[in-house]
Parts: structure tokens; C-alpha cells; sequence
């Protein structure tokens, strides 16, 4: 069988000196490397009515991690530790998010990933885990910290998806966001959970493979269950590819 080609998404920047240009990070390309696929960039100023010829193309699709999502897309207000919303991302993210949904195409949400799979489905976030959870721990170890640097324990649904592909009901993950899923949207429910109670995983109910993780596993692959997550994902491109094309 032909290697499974995964859309991996891509955001604008625009540095203070020089044109702007679209990215995401080495890791989240390695990664799908790892598990035996040929990653592809999907930069966001593709136009919306291109997605559903997008989708199409595709295998699999890892939507990235970054920066918050506009908070008036689930009916918040803004917050003053919002950062790094870029209405274009959001746009084209969501855009996208539902059509896979809609195709029921196999799909990996990392960070933002998951937050944006939430919205997608109806759900919403907190905004700020630290000013409206302050019982919660620290989440937010981007800032001067190693971005594999195991700093929380995370508890895993036994009777979950994630749980059979990872083999374990616990696991030590790194922790670089500010936001978490508040309540899942409609279709999802949470099957992991930080020891604070914070959600740290999602899985569609209704679709063979649709799974956010709210840790950064791209930076994990030292560790075997995180290993184990890609390959699960690329083996669901393939089955479903088979599926399609038998």
C-alpha cells in the first residue's frame, strides 16, 4: 500500500521585517514521518470554498497546536491573557474540522488541535485556566521550559480509544497551553483528565477516528504510547483509505 499523505495545518505569520509565510512546527512533521506517512503543509489562506476538494485529497489530517481561538466563535467574550488569535487560522481551521467530520476522515487534534475540534462541534473553553480555575495546577510551562519537560500526571478513560491505542490509563505528559475544553461538543466526550480535573483528551463518539490530546505528543516520541498514537492514526488512514478504495 502507498504511504498515507496527512494534511498537517499551517498558520500565517508576518515577521516585523520581511514578506510574511505560513508554518508549523518540526516536530509535528517529524512525527507523522515516524509513524510512516508523508506529511503535507496546509497553509490557512487556502480559500473556503476549496476545503471540501481539500478534504478529499487527503488522507488524514493533524490540526497543530498555537495560539487561542477567537472567543466569540462559542459565544465568550474576549479575556485580557487572550493571545495570538488570527481570524484567518480560525476561519479556515473550523472550516476544515467540519468537513472532515463530515467525511468521517480519520483526524489527530493536538493542543489548539483538540480546542479547535471542541469548538468545532458546538462545545466551548475556559478561557484562562489559571484566573477561572485557580484550584486548577500550572498548565502553562511554555515560558523558559524544555517543551518535553514531563511536568503533570494525566489519567486515561480505561474503557477509552486513547487507552487501547496508548496501553496505559496513566501517562507524564508536558503541558504548554493556558486554555482547556470546558464542556465537549456535541458527538464528544472527554476521556482523559489531568489531576486537577482539567480535560486533557477528546474522542468523537460517532467517527472512527477523531482523537484531541491537550498535551504535545510530537514532542514525546522518546516515549513508546506517544509513538503508539501516530501509528494508530496513520493505521485508521489506511483502513479507512482501503475502506474507500477497496
Amino acid at each position: 500500500m502507498r504511504k498515507m499523505m496527512i494534511g498537517v495545518t499551517a498558520w500565517r505569520e508576518e515577521p516585523k521585517e520581511g514578506a510574511p509565510y505560513f508554518l508549523t512546527k518540526e516536530k509535528d512533521v517529524e512525527a507523522v514521518i515516524g509513524a510512516g506517512a508523508l506529511p503535507a503543509l496546509l497553509p490557512a489562506g487556502i480559500p473556503l470554498e476549496d476545503i471540501p476538494a481539500l478534504a478529499r485529497g487527503f488522507d488524514g489530517f493533524v490540526f497543530t497546536g498555537g495560539g487561542d481561538l477567537d472567543p466569540t466563535l462559542f459565544g465568550e467574550e474576549s479575556h485580557e491573557k487572550i493571545d495570538g488569535v488570527n481570524p484567518q487560522r480560525d476561519a479556515f481551521e473550523l472550516a476544515l474540522m467540519r468537513e472532515v467530520l463530515e467525511l468521517d476522515l480519520p483526524l489527530l487534534a493536538i493542543c489548539r488541535g483538540m480546542q479547535t475540534l471542541n469548538v468545532a462541534c458546538g462545545g466551548n473553553l475556559f478561557l484562562d485556566i489559571a484566573s477561572q480555575l485557580p484550584q486548577a495546577g500550572k498548565h502553562d510551562w511554555w515560558t523558559n521550559c524544555e517543551r518535553d519537560k514531563l511536568v503533570h500526571r494525566v489519567k486515561i478513560e480505561p474503557l477509552s480509544k486513547l487507552a487501547e491505542i496508548l496501553m496505559v490509563n496513566e501517562a507524564q505528559t508536558n503541558s504548554l497551553h493556558h486554555q482547556a475544553v470546558k464542556e465537549p461538543g456535541e458527538g464528544l466526550r472527554a476521556v482523559a483528565w489531568a489531576e486537577d480535573g482539567v480535560i486533557e483528551a477528546i474522542e468523537h463518539t460517532e467517527k472512527r477516528f477523531a482523537i484531541g490530546v491537550q498535551w504535545h505528543p510530537e514532542w514525546l516520541q522518546a516515549q513508546e504510547p506517544m509513538r503508539a498514537l501516530y501509528r494508530a492514526f496513520v493505521k485508521a488512514c489506511q483502513e479507512d483509505h482501503a475502506r474507500r478504495c477497496g
